[in-house]
């Protein structure tokens, strides 16, 4: 008599089956190739609007820039107007401050000095 497995529980100690539908390999294959073919496909057609999207972000961020220098450059050039002009108002004032003493010193001093020697 041949050696049984009497134990009780031994059914569930065998490996299950396993069903399912089993295709020769070559059509495994060619299945396994449409599917890539047709992830790389749907890949392909998003990509541009991905591209563009991208694209489109990259401009708005290039002219955010933008404008945060010329506002900063227009900034720039008031301030160093103003300080030009207070410059020269400083300058005019400093000289016609100096062509007023010298027409003083002329009507005051109207006599002329020797010139001292050394």
């Amino acid at each position: 008599m041949a050696e049984r497995n009497c134990h009780p529980n031994s059914i569930f100690q065998r490996p299950a089956r396993r069903v399912g539908i089993y295709y020769p390999a070559p059509l495994h294959w060619v299945l396994r190739g449409l599917r890539e073919f047709s992830y790389r496909m749907r890949v392909a057609l998003r990509a541009p609007r991905i591209e563009r999207a991208q694209a489109f972000e990259m401009n708005r961020a290039h002219r955010d820039r933008q404008r945060l220098a010329d506002e900063y450059a227009r900034g720039y050039m008031a301030g160093w107007r103003e300080c030009y002009d207070a410059c020269l108002d400083a300058v005019e004032e400093e000289i016609t401050r100096a062509s007023d003493l010298s027409e003083v010193g002329d009507v005051l001093g109207s006599t002329s000095r020797a010139p001292r020697k050394n």
